[in-house]
């Protein structure tokens, strides 16, 4: 790709990227838009190369990710990983809770497959692609990932009928 060619197709996918890069910042507008622009940075710049070995779309999200956990990383922001793979019984769900406060009960690698295949229209090998995983992997988290979040919609409803 060209320098014009690459912004301009940085350009058509902002919106797309920033709400990746926000997700990827456990919902963080502030630190997403930072995120961001260190991303465009390393793709304008040359340090984040297009080898063609996927899509476009694909690459600049993988981008985003990495850039995303390497700032975290440095600035000992780490978004701590969650090792249960159980809800609790005794799990509140508050009434107000948004979709993305569901989803971001989830553990990590189910919410990153969901929100790639659900708001990124990726397919789960794209998905896959991004998240550096197998496509096996891949469809093992989405599989979790759907049905945890399922169960967590329905206890929020069940907690909201009782009230």
């Amino acid at each position: 790709m060209t320098a014009a060619q690459l912004e301009e197709f940085i350009k058509s996918h902002h919106r797309e990227s920033f709400l990746w890069a926000r997700q990827c910042c456990d919902f963080d507008s502030q630190l997403a838009e930072d995120v961001l622009q260190q991303s465009y940075l390393k793709v304008l710049e040359g340090k984040a190369k297009f080898h063609e070995q996927s899509s476009p779309k694909t690459w600049l999200f993988s981008v985003i990710r990495f850039t995303a956990l390497e700032w975290l990383r440095k600035n000992h922001k780490e978004i701590p990983l969650r090792s249960d793979f159980d809800l609790e019984e005794a799990e509140h769900i508050p009434e107000a809770a948004t979709h993305e406060e569901l989803i971001q009960r989830l553990p990590d690698r189910q919410k990153e497959i969901l929100l790639l295949v659900f708001y990124h229209q990726m397919t789960l090998e794209k998905a896959a692609d991004v998240m550096e995983v197998s496509l096996g992997t891949a469809r093992t988290h989405y599989d979790r990932g759907k049905k945890k979040l399922k169960e967590l919609i329905l206890k929020k409803q069940s907690y909201e009928a009782t009230r």
